[in-house]
């Protein structure tokens, strides 16, 4: 355990600890009022030495946070989630090369292709 997931957490903060799907871990101070845009550029900004180089992208859509098995959408914020302040709540965070949503290069986007494909779930499942 490194100091900074020993340290206390402060009564009107939530401390993040993310976990990528190699399952190297960091942990990352946020405030509830935060939206799930803003901590995703928080994780993108200050990418933990801990995570391999390969890994980090190129711009902050990329990353994906789930909690509970959802992926959360950009202006949510973490009060929303009811994240209890002061302690530590695990979430997942996901690299994307592809974000649902983006035009493919055939002009059709990754959400509607999903749609085709009979999807109607934006949740995720992790074993």
């Amino acid at each position: 355990m490194t100091a900074a997931q020993r340290r206390n957490v402060p009564l009107d903060k939530v401390n993040l600890r993310l976990i990528l799907v190699s399952g190297n871990r960091a942990d990352f101070l946020v405030s509830p009022g935060d939206s799930v845009t803003s901590v995703v550029r928080q994780v993108f900004e200050n990418w933990p030495k801990e995570w391999s180089s390969e890994t980090k992208v190129n711009i902050p859509d990329s990353l994906r946070l789930i909690y509970l098995g959802r992926f959360l959408k950009g202006s949510l914020t973490l009060s929303a989630l009811n994240l209890p302040l002061g302690k530590t709540t695990v979430m997942h965070l996901i690299v994307r090369e592809h974000v649902p949503g983006e035009a493919s290069s055939n002009g059709t986007t990754e959400r509607s292709k999903d749609r085709q494909e009979g999807s109607t779930c934006d949740c995720c499942v992790i074993l």
